[in-house]
């Protein structure tokens, strides 16, 4: 029987490089014993919760008035599940690796830079992975808006019918905060690593650098930029097609390929 997707968002984090050359990505691994991708550099996100969407989200988000999710993603039901993906992304970026895209009440990125700043978050980062609090509380308490302005719609993408576990995913870009750390889970995520697009996919054709394919070829397509600000810009008036991956048998592997075919490298399988 046909496994339907769930929804989900993940985010790419992007910095300038130390020798401000070229850009770089975050990217986690993911433990060996999961159930979907083990063993997997990816980027930080995660399936949508129903709370992601509630009504009342809206107004403990920043941005609305430039982004109107409901038409930059109009293949998505209930209408609010628009609105959804860049929460889901906010949130699980915070659980996962503990960057919080959040605007204080005076406009600014919240700031981890103190110790009693980086544990105060850190607690609500283990409620919230525990599901013993809400999203929204987190924001009540500390009088803050999610920066849904700086996360950038920049691509879609589905697992394959063939997979058991499958997720309809909506990938966006954003600038890292300069005032926090990344610090993977532990628990599903065992490394996090700051690498340039270029590095990761020579790191994948020559080293144990496993990816899946929408990894790869969203890692490719950043190759051609230099500038955060140019992979920013890349998204507006995008056109973003669901690609929906398919799985073929080639000898005794299953390999993912492009809607039309098509694969870039060597097998990640």
């Amino acid at each position: 029987m046909l496994t339907e997707p769930k929804d989900a968002a993940t985010v790419i984090l992007l910095r300038e490089s130390s020798d401000y050359e070229d850009i770089e990505v975050l990217m986690v691994k993911r433990h060996q014993d999961n159930a979907f991708v083990p063993n997997r550099y990816v980027y930080p996100g995660g399936a949508m919760d129903e709370d992601d969407y509630l009504s009342n989200i809206e107004k403990f988000c920043h941005g609305l008035e430039q982004k109107i999710p409901q038409h930059l993603i109009d293949d998505i039901s209930p209408p609010e599940k628009a609105l959804g993906a860049w929460v889901t992304g906010i949130r699980e970026t915070f659980e996962e690796v503990g960057l919080l895209l959040a605007y204080e009440s005076n406009g600014t990125l919240v700031s981890l830079k103190t110790n009693e700043q980086a544990e105060r978050f850190m607690f609500y980062r283990q409620l919230l992975a525990d599901r013993k609090i809400k999203l929204i509380e987190v924001l009540e308490n500390e009088g803050l808006l999610l920066a849904i302005d700086r996360l950038h719609y920049f691509s879609h993408w589905v697992t394959p019918k063939a997979l058991s576990i499958r997720y309809d995913v909506r990938f966006f870009v954003c600038e890292a905060p300069e005032d926090q750390k990344p610090l993977h889970d532990g628990f599903e995520l065992v490394e996090h690593r700051w690498i340039k697009p270029q590095d990761a996919l020579y790191k994948y054709e020559h080293e144990n650098f496993s990816m899946v394919l929408p990894t790869i070829m969203t890692i490719k397509e950043l190759c051609q930029f230099k500038t955060v600000r140019e992979v920013i810009r890349s998204t507006e008036g995008k056109n973003i097609p669901r690609l929906l991956t398919k799985m073929v048998q080639k000898g005794n592997q299953s390999v993912e390929i492009m809607p039309d075919g098509s694969f870039w490298g060597p097998s990640p399988l």
